[in-house]
């Protein structure tokens, strides 16, 4: 299958001032160079990182008015990262999920960065895409009030910090640069978790000999060039989705220090993320899309050997690398005794994955990260943390009732293995 990556980067969108510009420029600022072939190549220096910071400068735009519902007649677009968060989505077009109930749907869109995935939603040319969880409250209570709504949960856990030969201990980041992949990520929120726990001070301005042995510099680059980062030693570290730290320890002389998931038990990291409006249009056909993701998560936490194969460079594409770092990433995790000798893992009582998947997004979850969120150092525009209620962000952010009737028809919370009593409520744990 030839594999469609040719995304646009010149469309263009209306500031609040009535002029025509580039939305690349509007989400990045005019001076924003691309930095990734650097990055896997020669390494980067930190203002360099710094400008891939992410969606700093997304200020005053507003994507809600004059928002269209779809058209019947419409083929579904879905947009995704080459991260393993993305396998519903995929797996849900690569067996014909979507099809069977109905949806149209057209080969998926690889993009490179959370940026250019933003980009192209906001000018919809994607419907259907996995945005990072608290991506997705920056995009609705922040600087750009998006047409957006959280359908459902992608996966659960799926990430972990990944650290060069020379860092051994958490103190060890101290005095260097740690990237991530996004300021509004589960990776930032857990990794400055942990950072404060062990003494180190997050930062994200610090340039050349400006930081003190106490403190950890937070960079933003896109997934893909972060083990040449790490191989090169721009960085010490990073916290991303698979299969980019299984590459790390393939690749790039890396190990796991932590698994995210051994840190917040089941934590969502991607979610599904639909436009508000076509949802409220058109809700049966919103159903029906879910439907396509919820049997793609069953269909992937059974037979994740044959995703690994069925998803990479070797049969359809949709991620460029081949089978083996896919499939560490989908099923290497409790039966290594490696992770267990270095720490990466520490509570083996929670029986979890490396990745899982269950879709049903536990508002619990959404109140918590939203709590966490106002104790995260992050750049840009802050203000809409301090106003934002974690009770009303659970009710506003997500549309709960797609996935309850899809999930229900799959055979509910135990067809995932979750006792019924926990398939809709849950308390969130968060030990390091």
């Amino acid at each position: 299958m030839e594999h469609n990556d040719d995304h646009r980067t010149d469309s263009l969108t209306t500031d609040p001032n009535g002029s025509d510009r580039p939305v690349r420029e509007t989400l990045m600022g005019a001076g924003w160079e691309n930095p990734s072939e650097k990055a896997r190549t020669h390494g980067l220096s930190r203002r360099e990182f710094m400008r891939e910071s992410g969606l700093t400068s997304l200020a005053g735009i507003s994507m809600t008015a004059g928002c269209l519902g779809r058209s019947d007649d419409e083929t579904l677009e879905i947009g995704y990262l080459p991260i393993t968060d993305a396998a519903p989505l995929l797996a849900g077009y690569a067996n014909d999920y979507f099809t069977d109930h109905g949806v149209d749907v057209a080969e998926p869109t690889l993009f490179r960065g959370w940026a250019d995935l933003a980009e192209a939603f906001l000018n919809r040319e994607v419907d259907l895409v996995h945005f990072l969880m608290p991506m997705t409250l920056w995009m609705r209570y922040g600087q750009v009030e998006a047409d957006l709504t959280v359908v459902a949960w992608d996966h659960v856990d799926g990430s972990a910090l990944t650290v060069g030969p020379e860092v051994s201990d958490w103190t060890d980041l101290g005095g260097t640069d740690v990237a991530v992949p996004f300021w509004y990520s589960i990776h930032n929120v857990i990794l400055q978790i942990g950072l404060r726990e062990h003494g180190l001070t997050p930062r994200t301005d610090a340039d050349g000999d400006d930081l003190a042995d106490d403190e950890v510099n937070l960079v933003v680059t896109p997934p893909p060039d972060m083990p040449a980062a790490l191989d090169n030693g721009s960085i010490a570290g990073y916290v991303v989705a698979e299969p980019f730290n299984a590459i790390g320890e393939l690749d790039a002389g890396g190990r796991i220090l932590r698994f995210t998931g051994d840190i917040w038990r089941e934590h969502a990291c991607c979610v599904v993320a639909m436009h508000e409006s076509a949802v409220e249009n058109d809700p049966e056909w919103a159903t029906d899309v879910v439907r396509g993701v919820v049997d793609g998560q069953l269909w992937l936490q059974d037979n994740r050997s044959e995703a690994a194969t069925l998803l990479s460079e070797d049969e359809t594409e949709l991620f460029p690398q081949g089978p083996e770092p896919l499939e560490r990433a989908l099923t290497l995790y409790a039966d290594h005794d490696h992770y267990h000798d270095d720490g990466a893992i520490q509570h083996t009582d929670w029986e979890s994955d490396r990745i899982g998947f269950y879709p049903y997004p536990y508002p619990s979850y959404t109140k918590a990260l939203t709590r966490q969120l106002k104790e995260t150092r992050v750049e840009g525009e802050t203000t809409f943390l301090e106003e934002i209620d974690p009770e009303f962000v659970a009710d506003d952010l997500v549309t709960y009732e797609p996935i309850e009737t899809a999930l229900e028809d799959a055979g509910g919370p135990s067809a995932f293995g979750i006792p019924e009593e926990d398939g809709y409520e849950r308390e969130e744990d968060i030990h390091l």
